[in-house]
């Protein structure tokens, strides 16, 4: 690295800096000039967020929501990608998958698959996840869809006279050419799954975070709410800085090395 790349980065981090240091400040003034239920101050709001870590049920609803999200990825990515391989290798299902079946799934909202699912399952974790896998599908499908448009034809060509069997075929070449845009679908995936989240356990869910803020909404505990928020926000950060950007950077190499 350059000494004016390291420059022009020291140059973002102390903008970064600056512009957090601001938000707190004008975050503590505000917080200052109204009720303490409205807006409570930065350090109310840290104390209550080492206190969260002290209370095992608030725990067990973090770890709940983890639960309903992984185990929803996991659903809608099996889903969709079924879906998306359906019109790869059944050409007749290619109207009703693009045109008719994703758009549909695509343009109805998260808060209305909950409201669909408390009324046929009842207020439980399947309503949750549900709603999650619901949403999270069309993604997938498109993800997955548009890989297998941008499948290079002569790879195909050739993969179909190397390897007669067609599992063989998926295994050793669509599948490893379909990389980036399965990663794309996961990280996508656990993105939306969080905001989704909320809205389903806040509605339809008896644990999780989203029930935690219905029962910090009920009792006036702003404060909760906003740690609630912090740890969400804390965590998919993490997780997108440490997991998933590596990850696509080793793609990234693995292709150009192609």
């Amino acid at each position: 690295m350059s000494i004016q790349e390291l420059a022009v980065r020291q140059k973002k981090r102390r903008a970064a800096h600056i512009f957090t240091i601001g938000f707190i400040g004008i975050w503590a003034l505000y917080s200052s000039l109204v009720e303490a239920y409205v807006m409570p101050g930065p350090w109310p709001v840290l104390i209550r967020f080492f206190e969260f870590f002290s209370e095992m049920s608030f725990v067990i609803h973090m770890i709940w929501s983890l639960i309903h999200i992984l185990t929803a990825i996991f659903i809608s990515f099996f889903i969709g990608l079924l879906l998306a391989f359906l019109p790869f290798y059944l050409a007749i299902t290619k109207t009703a998958i693009d045109n008719r079946l994703t758009p549909f799934l695509n343009s109805y909202s998260g808060i209305g698959w909950t409201l669909l699912a408390v009324l046929w399952f009842g207020i439980n974790d399947f309503t949750v996840v549900f709603a999650i896998t619901m949403v999270l599908v069309p993604f997938t499908i498109i993800n997955i869809r548009e890989g297998l448009v941008q499948l290079n034809n002569e790879i195909l060509e050739m993969g179909k006279s190397f390897a007669r069997n067609k599992l063989k075929a998926l295994r050793l070449i669509i599948l490893p050419s379909l990389y980036p845009y399965l990663f794309a679908s996961i990280r996508i995936s656990f993105g939306v799954s969080w905001k989704v989240a909320l809205t389903a356990e806040l509605f339809g869910g008896n644990k999780g975070l989203g029930y935690l803020l219905n029962l910090a909404r009920q009792d006036f505990d702003t404060p909760l709410i906003l740690v609630v928020i912090l740890i969400i926000v804390i965590f998919v950060y993490s997780i997108e800085r440490f997991v998933f950007k590596p990850i696509q950077n080793n793609l990234a190499a693995h292709n150009a090395n192609i």
